[in-house]
């Protein structure tokens, strides 16, 4: 048995779907844990828990996407945690999550995306959701660790600092996310025929540059983050256009 032979046992029926819940339950707690570690061990870096958690979550898309989780768990679940993150943002409850010293709302925006994409694409569509999870996971997550961490030329857009190495982060990450999940989906599928989709499917050339634009609307997307309101710019285009020319 193949690995996605194996996943898709796991997944199916209802004891699967509850197997597939209790793995990515089990996955979450660890992230969490994990941040809850560095925030005691690095208390002065309040960034970088957040951050953890920002970028933990994002492999949780894929792996609803391998274990084949039903929209009727996946899409109230993610509702769900985006109430208790808005919660978590009103009242502090876990400051390894929110406490960064700015106004911002991130966290909540970047639930409310994830459970939006949810509910436009999947499971019709799961490269999509996790295109726009994915580039907002890694991308925006290394950009806040390492442009604070290595000193380059640096801007303000919107009263939030912006740098030559945030931003290179945002872009490659975001660009090498794209790419391992264009090979990833496989071949276009039969609605790949005309417009946008037929066009990034003649072949790699455009393929190419199809990702190329992704990654710059993300970049540019990112550099407009007052109040972290890019957590929910980034994910929704990014995926919007990803169904566009991979459907």
């Amino acid at each position: 048995m193949g690995l996605s032979e194996l996943f898709h046992a796991a997944g199916s029926g209802p004891k699967g779907q509850t197997l597939a819940i209790a793995v990515v339950g089990l996955y979450l707690a660890a992230v969490l844990a994990l941040a809850l570690l560095v925030r005691r061990r690095w208390p002065e870096q309040r960034e970088w828990s957040r951050k953890l958690v920002h970028m933990g979550t994002g492999p949780v898309v894929l792996l609803a996407w391998a274990l084949q989780i039903e929209r009727g768990i996946a899409l109230p679940v993610a509702a769900a945690v985006t109430v208790l993150t808005a919660l978590n943002h009103r009242f502090r409850l876990l400051p390894a999550v929110e406490d960064v010293g700015r106004p911002s709302y991130g966290t909540v925006a970047y639930g409310a995306s994830i459970t939006l994409l949810l509910a436009l694409f999947w499971p019709a569509q799961p490269a999509a959701v996790a295109a726009g999870v994915l580039v907002m996971a890694f991308g925006d997550g290394l950009a806040g660790l390492l442009g604070p961490l290595v000193r380059s030329p640096s801007w303000s857009l919107g009263g939030q600092r912006k740098s030559v190495v945030g931003t290179g982060a945002m872009a490659i990450a975001s660009g090498t996310v794209l790419t391992l999940l264009w090979i990833l989906q496989g071949p276009a599928g039969a609605g790949s025929g005309s417009g946008l989709a037929g066009w990034a499917a003649a072949g790699a050339p455009q393929a190419g540059v199809a990702i190329v634009v992704l990654t710059a609307l993300a970049v540019g997307l990112e550099q407009l983050s007052a109040y972290g309101l890019d957590n929910l710019s980034v994910p929704l285009v990014v995926g919007l256009l990803w169904s566009l020319v991979r459907p």
